[in-house]
């Protein structure tokens, strides 16, 4: 092979690998968006959550409360019965 012929397949080669280069950064930020995307979508999860667990721990205290309110009235009942 003449010199100009592998001249021509390096280039050949090099626009193909600079192609190449580019096509991956692209994907590359594709990724880095659906990322930060489901980072953001997980945050808001997150906090939803949270926020459902405070209100799951508040009502097992309210009912909690109103049980036992519950039993001390029943204990007057008893009490008022036995009479």
């Amino acid at each position: 092979m003449e010199n100009h012929e592998l001249n021509e397949i390096l280039k050949a080669l090099k626009l193909y690998s600079e192609e190449n280069d580019k096509w991956f950064s692209e994907l590359e930020n594709r990724f880095s968006k659906l990322e930060n995307r489901m980072d953001d979508r997980f945050d808001r999860l997150e906090k939803k959550l949270d926020g459902m667990r405070v209100e799951l721990t508040e009502t097992q205290e309210t009912v909690d409360y109103l049980a036992s309110k519950s039993a001390q009235h029943e204990k007057k009942l008893r009490k008022l019965y036995q009479s």
